[in-house]
């Protein structure tokens, strides 16, 4: 096994955001604002934070927007300083991290573990994190899920690492669900080693209310795992799927549970949506305190 140090992630961003129609008609629902970033921005930032150098992007139509907002832009750098606007270039602070982006499509829908399976020519033999870039953990992407993770997979040798948040039973039909080992979540430990999982059981069947949230560590061995992954539900290659096939081959998988303050904030529909974005503008330091007051006066009926 490589003991490399984990420092690419790979962000499948080629989902058609259906549920989000008709703002995402035209444009990437991972570009849609969130308080005053766009969705796939959070992603980046939280993975920079947690070591990430080089990410590769599983793109597909209509996505041109995301390869825009991380190219550097001298233009609207000299626009702004040419028109005494330089404190607004804090905002740009992005553009100059110190990492590498690589883009590539994925051709066909045919689920997460097809656009996974999209980025072996690139990743080879490295092991690498695949976070799902519609998805913030933490408010504000204050989280090192990420680096707890990378820690646990290189202490423990582990093939794979996924973290993992508690659901209510009647949403498990939305998630991969996790089956732990034996006492494993009685253990006093962060993690648990996985006996199997499950994507979207019903309620009944469950094995847990564990759902994979969104944020995965990979040695590269899952490749030949989804090259022999029949499509699942949904007529996709399931991602869950071939992790399955990981630990019936004997491969070491472990879960991390989320703490309670790096919950993951999904945008996958107007719910979700609309609850993440209002969340974090009320956390926003310059604008959440009078929107605070505009949202306690709307309620009481005074605006």
């Amino acid at each position: 096994m490589s003991n490399a140090t984990v420092d690419l992630a790979v962000v499948p961003v080629a989902g058609r955001g259906t549920r989000l129609l008709p703002l995402t008609k035209s444009q990437p629902k991972e570009m849609l604002p969130v308080g005053r970033k766009p969705v796939v921005q959070y992603v980046v930032e939280e993975l920079v934070r947690c070591g990430i150098k080089r990410f590769l992007f599983i793109t597909g139509p209509g996505k041109t927007a995301i390869e825009n907002h991380f190219d550097l832009n001298p233009e609207l750098i000299q626009m702004l300083r040419e028109t005494g606007k330089e404190e607004l270039l804090k905002e740009l602070s992005f553009e100059r991290a110190e990492v590498d982006y690589f883009y590539t499509r994925q051709r066909r829908q045919l689920g997460l573990g097809h656009a996974v399976l999209c980025s072996a020519p690139m990743v080879k033999d490295q092991p690498f994190v695949v976070a799902l870039g519609d998805s913030i953990i933490g408010l504000q992407a204050q989280s090192d899920v990420v680096r707890r993770m990378i820690t646990l997979f290189e202490a423990e040798s582990a093939d794979a690492v996924i973290a993992f948040e508690t659901v209510p039973r009647e949403d498990v039909v939305h998630y991969g669900i996790a089956q732990p080992v034996g006492n494993d979540l009685e253990n006093g430990k962060e993690y648990f080693r996985l006996a199997g999982i499950i994507e979207k059981p019903t309620p009944e069947d469950a094995p847990s209310c564990l759902a994979v949230a969104a944020r995965y560590v990979f040695r590269p061995a899952i490749f030949d795992h989804l090259r022999r992954t029949p499509p699942g539900k949904g007529e996709e290659i399931q991602l869950t799927d071939a992790i399955q096939r990981m630990i019936e081959a004997g491969g070491k998988v472990l879960g991390i549970r989320l703490p309670p303050q790096e919950r993951r904030f999904d945008i996958g529909n107007f719910d979700s949506y609309f609850r993440a974005f209002l969340e974090f503008a009320l956390a926003d330091e310059e604008c959440g305190p009078g929107l605070r007051q505009f949202l306690k006066r709307l309620l009481e009926g005074q605006e």
